[in-house]
């Protein structure tokens, strides 16, 4: 766990009160100091985070200052792992788990590419996640660069603004462009957007591969299987993006029209940001005090930025933000193992029938069932014609194994928690967390903990998992359990084509998605009083208070 976290240092809130908190452990008032329907500080947050650690005594469990080197699966019928684990004094211990969860997240590990002539620039150059160990810069520089156009950039560029600290952002012209960033209530009704996307009926307008789940298959069917009902999708997302420009007013001044998104708001994940800050973030881009490029760095000299174009300008710090390895930074043994884990890894052709991911046969049929059933992604965006990975740029480069740039599969998991391999599902012995990326992640979390932990004890209601990994008799069960990943996993690149290519990221799909989880563990997915709540009040750590309760009372004695 990250107790002293990014969000902690900058000064910017995350998101509203009430929808950041685990539903067994509510984020009171008058604990926290929070105040219904504004934005949480991130040091309530950091705050938060030890809080709940405390409570149930998951702090006297964390071994600080300690990284897993090395993980070696254990091919016995027990299964389980030997960990290599390297510690603060330099020495390296080994420990035996019989499972092993993996929670180290997507944004753990920096992303920093080498810039041409960094080594003369002389000042400072660090990626936002290091922003705690340079908070120094907000009162010592006089000139900084923020390149990148991300939700972090712009808490970057609105950190250093505040304090009279001159900033030079620049947003490449050849990438993904500035991120969608929308004021906390939205349309013309002025809904809260994260509770917006977890209003059910609204869910029913977003295409989604595992919908079926939440029971109205015939009101999804309508609206993604009719003409009728995809232009009333149509015009849902339109009126949705049409908003936010419009509340945005990007065009009223020509530094902000700089910082209009350029990708379809249907068509983006959780790139897709809230606008969290005490003083108007867009005022501050009018001012003198924030200058927007969009072009290419092109090199770097002491004290000084060059963009392509032969703009240049003073600065004295240079913040990137340039993403995250999103693989696990574990060497995994034996050697090879990955592919059956299903984490991300090189894509190649004639690969054994063990590697999921690079099985053209299964991502094709799974293509044509997605287009099937919603033609409307057939219709995919042009976000960019233009489009140049980072480091394929002129001056940006990286030796790095592992880049944001790198062509590799996507993970590749069961319900976006299991390897999907027989090595792993009998024994039970092996789960991700933490790779789902949405509005809810804390209800997530929350479900999938009780996911695993039913799935370990071999409690879930949903039997595919024990039955493909049955001796003798789970072929069929096995292929089904391994089409559902790639159909599941694939839909990404198609529902989310700049954020849902790596790993699963989405928005609007998320209470199904708790939905699906939930049928799984043999619960009712409803927490509303009549169907009138379920459609129009929106889902919030609220409603699941008593989920743990209720599967305890169910199959707790069967434990």
């Amino acid at each position: 766990m990250d107790v002293d976290g990014t969000i902690e240092k900058l000064d910017c809130c995350v998101v509203g009160a009430g929808t950041f908190e685990y539903p067994d452990f509510p984020m009171k008032s008058s604990i926290f100091n929070v105040k219904p329907r504004e934005h949480i500080p991130g040091e309530v947050v950091t705050t938060y985070l030890k809080a709940y650690a405390d409570e149930f005594g998951v702090s006297d469990l964390i071994r600080p200052e300690s990284k897993v080197v090395v993980a070696e699966h254990q091919d016995t019928e027990e299964g389980g792992w030997i960990l290599t684990v390297a510690k603060p004094d330099q020495t390296n211990t080994k420990i035996y788990a019989r499972r092993l969860i993996l929670a180290s997240g997507l944004t753990s590990d920096a992303f920093i590419p080498h810039f041409a002539g960094q080594e003369s620039f002389r000042g400072r150059i660090f990626h936002s996640k290091f922003f705690p160990q340079n908070r120094d810069t907000l009162e010592t520089a006089k000139s900084v660069t923020v390149f990148g156009g991300t939700k972090f950039a712009w808490d970057a560029v609105y950190s250093y603004a505040i304090r009279g600290v001159k900033v030079n952002w620049v947003i490449r012209s050849s990438g993904h462009g500035p991120a969608w960033m929308s004021p906390p209530f939205v349309t013309p009704l002025k809904k809260w957007i994260e509770k917006l996307a977890n209003t059910r009926f609204l869910t029913w307008l977003s295409p989604c591969i595992w919908g079926d789940a939440d029971g109205y298959s015939r009101i999804r069917n309508f609206y993604h299987g009719t003409a009728i009902g995809r232009a009333i999708v149509n015009i849902f997302w339109r009126i949705l993006g049409n908003d936010v420009l419009t509340l945005n007013a990007y065009d009223s001044h020509p530094k902000t029209a700089k910082l209009k998104p350029w990708t379809e708001a249907m068509f983006t994940g959780t790139s897709f940001s809230i606008l969290t800050y005490e003083k108007d973030m867009l005022e501050l881009v009018k001012g003198d005090g924030i200058d927007v490029h969009v072009g290419e760095i092109d090199h770097l000299s002491p004290g000084k930025v060059h963009l392509a174009d032969g703009t240049e300008f003073e600065s004295d710090v240079l913040v990137v933000n340039t993403g995250w390895k999103h693989v696990p930074h574990i060497k995994f043994l034996p050697e090879g193992i990955e592919r059956e884990l299903g984490i991300p890894h090189t894509p190649e052709c004639d690969a054994p029938a063990e590697d999921l991911a690079n099985q053209q046969d299964l991502l094709e049929r799974a293509d044509k069932e997605i287009f099937r059933r919603f033609p409307r992604l057939k219709d995919q965006p042009v976000w960019n014609k233009n489009y140049v990975p980072l480091t394929d740029q002129k001056g940006v480069d990286s030796t790095d194994e592992v880049t944001p740039c790198k062509p590799l599969t996507p993970y590749m998991l069961y319900r976006f928690i299991l390897p999907p391999s027989p090595r792993f599902l009998r024994p039970r012995d092996t789960a991700f967390v933490g790779i789902v990326s949405n509005f809810s992640n804390m209800i997530t979390a929350h479900l999938q903990g009780l996911w695993v932990s039913a799935y370990f004890s071999g409690l879930l209601e949903n039997s595919e998992p024990a039955a493909a990994a049955a001796l003798g008799g789970g072929e069929e069960a096995l292929r089904r359990l391994q089409y559902e990943t790639v159909l599941h996993n694939r839909f990404g690149k198609w529902r989310y084509p700049t954020d849902g290519t790596r790993n699963p990221n989405f928005i609007f799909d998320a209470v199904p998605y708790l939905d699906l989880l939930q049928r799984d563990l043999g619960l009712s997915p409803y927490h509303k009083k009549g169907f009138l709540a379920d459609w129009y009040d929106p889902y919030g750590p609220e409603d699941y208070r008593e989920v743990n309760e209720v599967w305890l009372k169910k199959y707790g004695s069967a434990k």
